[in-house]
């Protein structure tokens, strides 16, 4: 018997990716049968109302981007910051870390290395060197523990910060700076990598210091930031096959770019969930039957909540790792107030392989001998999203072939494209965060910083 194939007693609407773009084994966005939430006919409307969005995204592509300051829209064309030289140029660095380094440390918070630890610790590639993080919190005890995982081995850092004034990074790299010239003095310098913007605090530091230099792009926001050295590097660092991710990177942007009628995929994903706010559905809940895709899950939360959570508006974003979460908060999910819709990642292809076997215990759970545990979880995926959708939660869900870079690529240009269609639906600024300065106000002004 197949248990997954008994799982499927409900059906998709079905969004597919244009089969002349890409054929019909890329990412997928689907509707389980919504029309109790939103109506073909609300849809449609709604879709040739917010194209006008659309119209302007592809006008900055292809007309009216600028070179001042306030151009935002670098992450755009893929090519521009990950160009096959760029790329090169980061392979390159990253080789000569891979073999002299035991421990590589990425120092920074938010969109500075969101993305890269997304992608490490989804796809786990090879041990050497180990990928460490810091500069995204100012415990004490955190750091100590860090330090003494550096005991004893050879240590790299890469420091990521746009402007240079955020504090959680500037401690960290002050305290790995003392450890690196305690351990190797003058040899510290080659240990050091810092990507930043040019003529920043950071550049005139790399430069008066020696320290190879990246470039953290001006017209692109640190949670855009995933296809540029300020998340290549670290991935290609850890193993990454970084042309692979983005390859399809660029896919989705040729996908984005052609689909320029209300078909638009994240057109229709942007526009769908606006009208879930007004409905009354205020939480925005991400969920994963596969716990590789955690750590992407932080930078979703951050691109959605920094984008979009601004002048009283916003969806709330937040995710779940099913089926661990299920068993915490799925009670409220079920039968807790109705303001929550849930987006689903599936990942269609098996990334691993797992039959479950008999053996001399009895206890109750011989239904399952001889099944693969991965079409198990498939069906722990199908069954919720049923008892969910029956419950009164609407539900999407973007099925994803596989768990490689190629896809995950894809993705990180998905959702970026989306936030940005869905601030505009939304009438927000989708590229600014007023409201994070204003901790950072607070605290310099006890620590006495002077502006």
């Amino acid at each position: 018997m197949n248990l997954l194939s008994e799982c499927h007693g409900f059906q998709w609407k079905s969004e597919i990716l244009k089969k002349k773009v890409f054929g019909m084994n890329d990412i997928r966005l689907e509707f389980l049968q919504n029309k109790q939430f939103v109506s073909d006919q609300e849809l449609n409307e709604r879709l040739s109302k917010n194209k006008k969005w659309l119209d302007e995204a592809l006008g900055k592509v292809y007309s009216e981007r600028t070179s001042h300051q306030d151009d935002v829209w670098g992450w755009m064309d893929v090519e521009e910051w990950a160009s096959d030289e760029a790329v090169q140029f980061v392979k390159e660095k990253a080789e000569t870390i891979r073999k002299e380094a035991d421990v590589f440390v990425i120092v920074g918070v938010g969109g500075s290395n969101q993305a890269a630890r997304a992608v490490i610790k989804a796809l786990q590639k090879e041990s050497k060197p180990e990928i460490l993080y810091a500069g995204n919190n100012l415990s004490p005890h955190y750091m100590n523990n860090l330090l003494k995982q550096l005991e004893g081995k050879s240590v790299y850092i890469n420091v990521i910060a746009k402007n240079f004034e955020t504090l959680e990074p500037g401690l960290s790299f002050r305290i790995l700076r003392n450890f690196l010239y305690s351990k190797y003095g003058n040899e510290t310098n080659k240990r050091i990598s810092v990507t930043g913007t040019i003529n920043s605090s950071l550049h005139q530091v790399a430069k008066e210091h020696n320290f190879d230099f990246f470039i953290f792009p001006e017209n692109i926001g640190g949670r855009f930031s995933a296809l540029t050295d300020v998340g290549l590097l670290p991935m290609a660092v850890a193993g990454i096959d970084i042309s692979s991710l983005i390859e399809g990177a660029k896919k989705m942007q040729d996908l984005m770019h052609n689909q320029t009628d209300i078909d638009n995929l994240a057109l229709k994903y942007s526009t769908f969930r606006n009208i879930l706010l007004d409905k009354g559905y205020k939480i925005e809940m991400l969920a994963f039957f596969e716990p590789q895709f955690h750590y992407f899950s932080k930078w979703w939360i951050q691109l959605f909540a920094e984008s979009e959570g601004k002048e009283g508006k916003g969806l709330f974003p937040v995710a779940v790792n099913y089926s661990e979460d299920l068993h915490s908060i799925g009670q409220y999910v079920q039968q807790g107030q109705p303001i929550i819709f849930e987006t689903f990642l599936d990942i269609e292809n098996p990334n691993s392989s797992l039959v479950i076997e008999k053996d001399h215990v009895e206890d109750n759970f011989d239904y399952v001998n001889g099944e693969n545990l991965w079409e198990i979880n498939k069906i722990a995926l199908g069954a919720t999203i049923g008892a969910h959708f029956n419950g009164g939660i609407p539900c999407v869900k973007f099925s994803v072939p596989e768990m490689n870079e190629y896809y995950l690529g894809q993705l990180f240009y998905l959702f970026e494209f989306t936030v940005y269609l869905s601030g505009r639906i939304l009438g927000v600024n989708p590229f600014d965060q007023p409201g994070v300065e204003d901790y950072k106000k607070l605290m310099f002004e006890k620590l006495g910083r002077g502006f």
